[in-house]
């Protein structure tokens, strides 16, 4: 789990630090860093809850739901983190983890970052976006045919393995968009 955390905290903690400095120059107010913090480390961790949704409703029959739910009721947060890891890749069927989600994601992001002055709901897209992003990202280089699998479930046509760097690259390129709207936002 620690890679997993690493891997969605770097780029954040980058653009986090960016975004502080260039503010520094600015002078923006000491709550919109705040607001920012907050919205990043919401925003990061929010799509993780579809792995409990798969546990709690989705497939409450599987093992490792009954273990999930055993776990979260003790309050066993430790346990249930390292249950996640050793078995999030055989979550297919999740909402947040699909291309439809990611399409309206986007749609809503660059409503409230072009029409928005909220920091904090600006940081937390930007981090949902980007945990997404992240996610395909490493399945892409690891098992592109995994991506698929989980990016278009429920789909009975789907992207030709050829295309998905091409999907890639879109939201790559608005997530840069995305950003430099937050930057720029004050």
């Amino acid at each position: 789990m620690k890679t997993e955390v690493k891997n969605h905290l770097w780029p954040l903690l980058a653009i986090f630090l960016l975004t502080v400095i260039i503010w520094l120059f600015k002078k923006v107010l000491w709550f919109d860093f705040v607001y920012l913090f907050s919205g990043f480390l919401f925003g990061i961790f929010f799509l993780d809850i579809d792995h409990l949704i798969y546990w709690f409703y989705i497939k409450p029959e599987l093992e490792e739901s009954r273990l999930a739910q055993i776990a979260w009721k003790k309050g066993d947060y430790k346990s249930l983190l390292k249950l996640l890891e050793a078995t999030k890749n055989g979550h297919i069927n999740l909402i947040f983890h699909h291309y439809f989600f990611q399409i309206v994601l986007t749609l809503i992001s660059f409503f409230v970052f072009t029409s928005s002055s909220g920091i904090f709901s600006k940081a937390f897209l930007l981090a949902l976006n980007l945990h997404l992003l992240i996610d395909e990202i490493k399945d892409f280089y690891q098992n592109p045919e995994h991506l698929r699998l989980w990016l278009f479930a429920r789909e009975n046509k789907q992207l030709a393995l050829a295309s998905l760097k091409y999907y890639l690259y879109v939201f790559i390129v608005l997530n840069l968009i995305f950003t430099l709207l937050l930057i720029s936002s004050k």
